[in-house]
Formats: structure tokens, C-alpha cells, sequence
């Protein structure tokens, strides 16, 4: 895999990026190999080829798992055993080389190694670069229903706030339980009072796991504000863009409890718990209609992007390291000038790989600083390096 020779004392000002990708049997690809840059890099070819696969196998490198949700026997390529995908990380404290073997066959799937130590997960490295994606199935965040923006809200609640996780598992366990205890009450025919009484233990558990909830994932999305809707400015989506934070239940634990208490009838019906931050959403307002209804198909994918850039600007301030953007097919549905908007945004820091199917569809791709892999089926050639330099790795 190709690297970049970089002396590991006095690296403290070395954004953490992608230098090199290594694919083997992933996907569409017998075999990869690219070398990044620290900057923007435009990966072009036909629909089709793989460009997806091969951001695809970048964030399988360095998270262990696909974005896609996929299964390992549909990550290794058709015809193959196994599969593996392997990228080398430039951190302030040096190279570190991320890799995940995929064996279908085998009874954990996915063997997980940094610098060829086998680990349980790659997502509490200390190296590991943060991603942030775009795919053209993500705008599900903003048109689809809120059990969506609910997971994305919690997946931003663990970057930016950790020490909120256990008290997020806390109020899914009870959840769980209480559920149970509400099915295993209504096959009985209980009445409500004494399911009441059966309930009492776990309305309180989750009514103090509730709201703790409630306050880590407003506090969140509170924090995201600024960023993103001065990132929606920036992308030339006029009006004002608000996130804001719909939450049903209360802060108050006392407050939560007797919501829980006043619905046992209810919830003993149903066979499950109607109240709680299991039905929260994240609404994503302009000018206070929301874009879900009253957005274009251009709206909405700005207001994606901008939610996606806002965010990787609190993460970038939270954690000191900017996560690297995977942008698919991201220029779609853009008008020149908001083509010209977003690369200027992307490329202000970081890295950033895009897909295209031309890449004259990304304002200065030819610029010496701008990165080029181009892809057609089962192959991918780095042309230059984000930074200037020509690439001499290939596929």
C-alpha cells in the first residue's frame, strides 16, 4: 500500500487522513490500491464502475463495518472466499495501518487488526480518523420518518458526547424489559391496577434513564445549530435552516414517571410503551416550514450537506481532528454555484473524497492541490495526489 513517509516526533499540527487504500476481493475489486492526499480527491468513472465500493471499502477500513448495512458474504466479491480491506492513517501521533479481513465462512466474519495486532473494534483507536457520508440514500434523513434522525442523532450524541452512551443503553434495556413485562401482562389479561403495581420498578428505571436521554440529545442538537445552519449560508440555501430537537418526554424524571403512570391503561393495550425518547424527532426547518414538506429536491440536499458539514465542525472542535468526508454522487441536482459553494467549503480543510461521473462536474478538479482517482469496473488508478504530486499506485 502506498504510504507517506512522515517523522512521527513533531506531528502535532498533521490532520488525521487517509494515505493509502488497499482492497482485495471487496465488492467489485480483485485488487486496489490508491494513494490519497491530505485534501479534496475526485474519484470518477461511469454509474456503475464502483466508486461507491471504493469509499465504500475506505470506511470499512477504518470502522470495521460498511455503511451500507451490508452482510459479509455481499462484501466479498462474487467468485472469492474472502475479502479484505486495508487503509494506512497519518495521525499526529504517526502512520497507523487499519485493516478487516471478511471470511463469510468463518464464525466471527470480520477480523479486525491495527498495525497488524488483532483487536475487538476499531472505533476506540485513538487514530482512527472520523467519517462523515453522504449518499444519495441518506436524504431519508430529512424526508424519511423520525426513527432515522432519531439513530443519526444518537450516533452524533456518542462522538460528542460519550459519557452520555451508557445512560442511552440504560433507557433501551428498561424499555425493553417494561415491553416485555406489558406483552407478558396483556396475554395474562391482567387489569390495570395490578399492572400497575408489576410496573412500578421499571417506570422508574426508565423514567430516570428517559430523561436523562432528553437532556444529552437536546444538548446535542443545540450544539449543531450554529454550525449548520451558518454551513446552509455558506451552500447559498436562503432562509434560515433550524434544527431543532422534538422531544416527548420531559427532563424532569418525576415529570417522566407520572406520564408513564398516567398511560399504563393505555400501554397495557397497545402491549407496549407509547411514551418516552424512543418517539423523539429532529425536525429540519427553513424559514419555519419544515423541508420534509415544503423543500425541493435541491433544498433538501442542502440541507443534508449542511447538516453533514455543521457537524463534522463540532466534531472538528470537540475532538480536534476533522472528520474525513465521503461525498457519493454529492454534485447531483447542484447548480454551478452551488457546485462552486460546496467545493470551496470542502476544501478549506480536511479530507474529502467525491464521486462523480465527470470529474468537470467538481469546480477546479484539474487544480494542482485537487487529488484524481478514476475507476472503471474492478479497476482504480490514482492519476495525482491531492497536494500536487502525480500518483504511481494503481489498481
Amino acid at each position: 500500500m502506498a504510504t507517506t513517509d512522515a517523522p512521527r516526533a513533531g506531528t502535532a499540527a498533521v490532520a488525521t487522513h487517509l494515505v493509502g487504500l488497499r482492497v482485495r476481493d471487496v465488492r467489485t475489486y480483485v485488487e486496489a490500491d490508491v494513494e490519497l492526499g491530505p485534501g479534496l480527491t475526485v474519484v470518477a468513472g461511469p454509474n456503475g464502475a464502483g466508486k461507491t465500493n471504493l469509499l465504500e471499502a475506505a470506511y470499512l477500513a477504518c470502522t470495521g463495518r460498511s455503511f451500507r448495512q451490508a452482510a459479509d458474504a455481499d462484501l466479498v466479491r462474487r467468485g472469492a472466499e474472502i475479502g479484505h480491506a486495508a487503509a494506512t492513517v497519518m495521525a499526529p501521533s504517526g502512520p497507523s495501518v487499519f485493516s478487516v479481513g471478511i471470511d463469510p465462512a468463518a464464525p466471527r466474519g470480520r477480523r479486525l487488526r491495527v498495525d497488524g495486532s488483532p483487536v475487538e473494534t476499531l472505533l476506540d483507536h485513538p487514530a482512527r480518523p472520523r467519517m462523515s457520508v453522504f449518499l444519495p440514500d441518506r436524504m431519508v434523513l430529512v424526508k424519511g420518518g423520525p426513527a432515522l434522525r432519531r439513530a443519526h442523532l444518537d450516533q452524533l450524541l456518542a462522538v460528542l458526547r460519550p459519557a452520555s452512551m451508557p445512560v442511552r443503553r440504560a433507557f433501551h434495556e428498561a424499555l425493553r424489559q417494561r415491553n416485555a413485562l406489558l406483552s407478558s401482562l396483556r396475554a395474562r389479561g391482567v387489569d390495570a391496577d395490578r399492572a400497575g403495581q408489576e410496573l412500578a420498578p421499571w417506570d422508574r428505571t426508565l423514567a430516570e434513564a428517559a430523561a436523562g436521554l432528553t437532556v444529552a440529545r437536546r444538548e446535542t442538537a443545540e450544539a449543531i445549530r450554529p454550525a449548520v445552519n451558518e454551513r446552509a449560508a455558506q451552500l447559498g440555501l436562503s432562509g434560515e435552516l433550524e434544527i431543532s430537537y422534538r422531544p416527548r418526554a420531559a427532563e424532569d424524571p418525576e415529570v417522566v414517571l407520572a406520564a408513564l403512570q398516567e398511560r399504563h391503561a393505555g400501554d397495557l393495550e397497545r402491549g407496549f410503551t407509547h411514551h418516552g425518547p424512543h418517539r423523539d424527532d429532529l425536525a429540519v426547518r427553513r424559514d419555519g416550514r419544515l423541508i420534509t414538506r415544503f423543500g425541493s429536491q435541491g433544498e433538501q440536499r442542502l440541507s443534508l450537506l449542511a447538516l453533514l458539514l455543521g457537524e463534522a465542525d463540532v466534531m472538528e472542535d470537540a475532538s480536534g481532528s476533522r472528520p474525513v468526508l465521503l461525498l457519493d454522487d454529492v454534485m447531483s441536482e447542484l447548480d454551478a454555484d452551488r457546485r462552486e459553494r460546496l467545493v470551496g467549503l470542502i476544501s478549506e480543510r480536511g479530507q474529502a473524497l467525491v464521486t462523480v461521473t465527470e470529474a468537470s462536474h467538481v469546480p477546479g478538479a484539474d487544480d494542482a492541490a485537487v487529488g484524481r482517482i478514476d475507476v472503471t469496473p474492478g479497476s482504480a488508478v490514482a492519476t495525482a495526489v491531492a497536494g500536487g504530486r502525480r500518483a504511481g499506485s494503481s489498481s
